[in-house]
């Protein structure tokens, strides 16, 4: 009897194999019909129109980033500009201070020198005699 047994299994066994080869092959044939109808199938091309929005948008940004380079270098060059403007206007206006500096100094030696010579009693010129009179007297 137990041999009846092993002989059953094994038929199911036997009977198991040949549903999943079964199975397994007919997966197999519906993978190779869909791979076939697929590659067989033409595959959607893209339209001229959005092609043309792709072209003109990538032609558009180039358009942008070259006109943004080229106004940075312009105001770059400007703004470069307006700065040594403003060093140079600050240079004169330094050198005209030390203009008017040096002016009221000069201005105030000369003045120096006039008081000097004004409040003289005698001219330098004239100094040497006037000692010796001054010496003359005292004697």
């Amino acid at each position: 009897m137990k041999m009846s047994r092993d002989f059953d299994n094994d038929d199911r066994e036997l009977g198991v194999d040949a549903q999943v080869g079964e199975a397994l092959k007919n997966f197999r044939s519906n993978v190779q019909a869909w791979g076939e109808a697929e590659y067989g199938c033409p595959r959607p091309a893209r339209t001229v129109r959005a092609m043309s929005w792709r072209v003109a948008t990538g032609w558009a940004l180039s358009c942008v980033v070259a006109a943004g380079s080229v106004s940075g270098a312009v105001y770059q060059r400007h703004h470069q500009r307006e700065l040594q403007k403003i060093a140079a206007e600050q240079a004169a206006r330094q050198q005209k201070l030390e203009a008017a500096r040096h002016a009221s100094t000069d201005d105030e030696d000369l003045l120096a020198k006039v008081d000097s010579d004004v409040s003289r009693e005698v001219p330098s010129a004239m100094e040497p005699l006037a000692q010796l009179m001054s010496d003359s007297e005292t004697e």
